[in-house]
């Protein structure tokens, strides 16, 4: 679109296929022409989805807002694969190339993962709590701010923990479940058990990749209420959260852990209430000003020819004054009143002035 950051795409084909794969928290797809001896050759992209990105097949005459990114189909009518970002915090590349500070897939690569934590545990990022590590993609690719909380949540680890406390347990685990004494079942019995904190890692996201490929029939039109139901912490009422030093929201159950910012107090997610007839509130009583009671002793003195004066002036007693405007006023047009003759006005104001002040005899 003419609006979208990213690059511009130099392939053009009259048919082509697209293919991807994920790692992580990123996505590659891969043109090819269908024709790959009249066609150009494969084009690879990168995404990035930030916070809202998402892929969107939709009428190509009916486009989402922010559509960065469309390929066509050639169906009649052609329908158009989008890839959407209204904040734009998402972004592509050319080429195939994963970024390079981003470690193994938590999903697709889960042995690799495992490994990488569990070796590098003397690097100086374990030093923080628990709850900041598994956002860092050099070592948990794929794990965002809702997944670590429903795992965090799910092994009772208060988010605040020190991050090395919590993994160097698992070495131990790791030799035990490495024991050649041990059955394959008596194993797979152990893990379904007992799973760890870099098994949930796995497996929690894996629920929720189930639960999409479900959603793809169409029968299944509301995702996000299929997702808040899965949910057991992450913006659940009667849970605890705090923000972290990265300034992210931490959802979770009970303490907070000995690493937790000083100077913040866990704040409850309120529980929803159910919904309940309530009285109606009695309308407020106007508030007078010394101003307006001026003006409705003089006008009780004088009776105002008709109803429609007595009104026009209440509502002006009534309203707020606070001073002079400093601008023209809009104001509603009131009712015509019958023309009053210049001679009976001319009295009026001179009998005003005589009186010094006081209201004029009608």
């Amino acid at each position: 679109s003419a609006v979208g950051r990213g690059p511009e795409v130099p392939f053009r084909s009259e048919a082509y296929s697209i293919s991807a794969i994920a790692r992580g928290k990123e996505l590659r797809l891969t043109l090819s022409a269908l024709d790959p001896a009249a066609g150009p050759p494969a084009q690879d992209l990168v995404f990035r989805f930030g916070m809202s990105g998402s892929f969107r097949l939709c009428p190509a005459a009916e486009l989402p807002r922010h559509a960065h990114l469309r390929f066509l189909t050639r169906e009649s009518p052609p329908r158009a694969l989008c890839f959407v970002d209204p904040r734009r915090f998402g972004s592509w590349r050319l080429g195939d190339a994963w970024q390079p500070e981003r470690g193994p897939c938590v999903v697709s690569e889960y042995q690799a993962f495992r490994e990488n934590v569990l070796k590098n545990l003397d690097d100086r990022a374990f030093d923080k709590p628990i709850c900041e590590v598994l956002l860092n993609q050099k070592y948990f690719n794929g794990i965002g701010n809702y997944l670590r909380a429903e795992i965090l949540y799910r092994l009772k680890i208060p988010p605040f923990e020190k991050a090395r406390t919590v993994l160097e347990a698992l070495k131990e685990q790791e030799s035990r479940k490495k024991d050649p004494s041990l059955t394959l079942s008596k194993k797979v019995k152990l893990r379904q058990e007992s799973p760890d904190l870099l098994e949930l890692c796995h497996t929690v996201p894996m629920e929720v990749i189930t639960a999409e490929k479900q959603l793809l029939d169409p029968e299944h039109s509301d995702y996000y209420s299929t997702l808040e139901n899965w949910l057991q912490c992450y913006l659940v009422p009667g849970m605890s959260s705090l923000r972290d030093r990265s300034g992210r929201t931490i959802w979770f159950q009970g303490e907070p852990g000995p690493m937790a910012p000083k100077g913040q107090r866990p704040r409850k997610t309120p529980r929803k209430k159910s919904p309940q007839l309530k009285a109606e509130p009695e309308a407020p009583s106007p508030k007078v000003t010394p101003r307006a009671l001026k003006q409705r002793r003089r006008a009780a003195a004088n009776p105002p020819k008709s109803e429609e004066e007595e009104e026009e002036k209440e509502e002006q007693a009534d309203g707020p004054r606070k001073g002079r405007a400093r601008g023209r006023r809009t104001v509603t047009a009131a009712p015509a009143l019958p023309e009053v003759p210049l001679s009976v006005r001319r009295s009026r104001r001179t009998s005003a002035r005589r009186g010094k002040g006081a209201a004029p005899a009608v």
